[in-house]
């Protein structure tokens, strides 16, 4: 039976770098939010995890002299959606290439010649010719390469193109599959003084992951991907969407997606150990999406997890924030520079969420070996 495994991960972030506190004032000015509402927003960012965030976007570390958005009292007239996209078709490739460039480093025996299929993933712009055929020309690959982007589904998306790779692997064990995740969620910034807004603007930052899936086991450490298992809970149908307005695309995210995902963790957890008839006493290492402080929390009282058990997740949720889709993979990262050679054949237990209200999961081996 032929099996597949990720035998290489790498991250990059834009050069900008700013903290909550920072980004708070930004967003009390451009919100125009009264005394309370200003109070309410610090303590909001004080709370959230997340010490440093990264955007493409200069003008969260500035109080004036803003390059993208104008320089009037509440930023009027508003960028466009069109001018926000056009921002993310000059910034996506670069960071995108960064990330490429750190995952095929560790893997220098690999050539650009031999990756088969590229899958790129993103919700936060789309353009066409895409992002997939700008990566295609700037790193060489083939230009028979075959290419499949995923797009608008949100932070639980790497989900869907492991699956994807997982199942080209397992059909053609000579295939080499590039990931692509990259997103530039600030570009959406929303100034309109509400509850979702409030909480997407305290979250959510830019990044981009790239992995490296194929059929052959390699030296060093790798993560063979076991199982998935992924359902919907409609109950959440309306507490987290993501959709196109006028000046960007706009999110919905209740405080209520927290006890959704707690109403559904435990059985999403049992629906996929149970299909190799193990449980969470067979799992050892976890790689979680941090939505958000409070998912993790959720998880951790469910499933009677310790803090350390989520370690990773929330040293990505602490200096990265909510960068959606490839924040999983930040956090896969994080765990996989952590493992041992005593943690050869020890598995790992992922999860990650997004619209519908959707639950993803996921069981990978620990593959460590000399």
């Amino acid at each position: 039976m032929f099996m597949s495994f990720i035998s290489a991960i790498g991250t990059a972030t834009p050069s900008g770098i700013f903290t909550q506190s920072t980004i708070a004032e930004f967003m009390i000015r451009a919100m125009q939010l009264d005394e309370d509402d200003a109070r309410k927003i610090r303590v909001l960012f004080r709370a959230s995890g997340i010490e440093t965030r990264h955007s493409v976007i200069d003008d969260y570390g500035k109080r004036d002299q803003f390059t993208f958005y104008e320089n009037t009292l509440a930023l009027d007239p508003f960028p466009t959606t069109r001018r926000r996209v056009t921002l993310y078709q000059q910034h996506a490739l670069s960071i995108s290439l960064e990330a490429v460039h750190s995952c095929l480093g560790s893997r220098p025996e690999i050539k650009k010649e031999s990756i088969t299929h590229l899958l790129v993933v993103s919700c936060t712009g789309m353009y066409a010719p895409g992002l997939d055929i700008d990566l295609v020309k700037a790193l060489g690959l083939p230009v028979s390469v075959q290419r499949t982007c995923i797009n608008f589904m949100g932070c639980y998306a790497a989900f869907n193109a492991l699956k994807l790779a997982d199942a080209i692997v397992r059909s053609q064990p000579e295939a080499k599959v590039l990931i692509v995740c990259t997103e530039l969620c600030t570009i959406h910034f929303q100034k309109e003084n509400t509850e979702d807004n409030m909480l997407a603007n305290a979250l959510f930052a830019d990044g981009s992951a790239a992995v490296l899936v194929e059929g052959t086991i390699q030296k060093g450490v790798q993560l063979q991907l076991e199982r998935f298992y992924g359902e919907l809970a409609f109950a959440g149908e309306h507490d987290m969407t993501w959709g196109i307005g006028d000046h960007g695309f706009e999110m919905r995210l209740s405080s209520y997606v927290p006890d959704i995902v707690r109403t559904g963790i435990r059985h999403l957890s049992r629906s996929l150990l149970s299909q190799l008839q193990l449980d969470l006493s067979d799992v050892h290492w976890y790689a979680i999406h941090p939505g958000g402080k409070r998912i993790l929390e959720v998880i951790e009282s469910e499933l009677a997890l310790t803090r350390e058990h989520n370690h990773s997740a929330y040293e990505v949720l602490r200096k990265f924030g909510n960068m959606s889709s490839p924040t999983v993979l930040f956090v896969l990262q994080d765990v996989w520079n952590r493992l041992q050679a005593g943690d050869h054949n020890k598995r790992m237990l992922s999860f990650a969420f997004g619209p519908g209200l959707t639950l993803e999961s996921m069981l990978l081996r620990i593959q460590h070996t000399a």
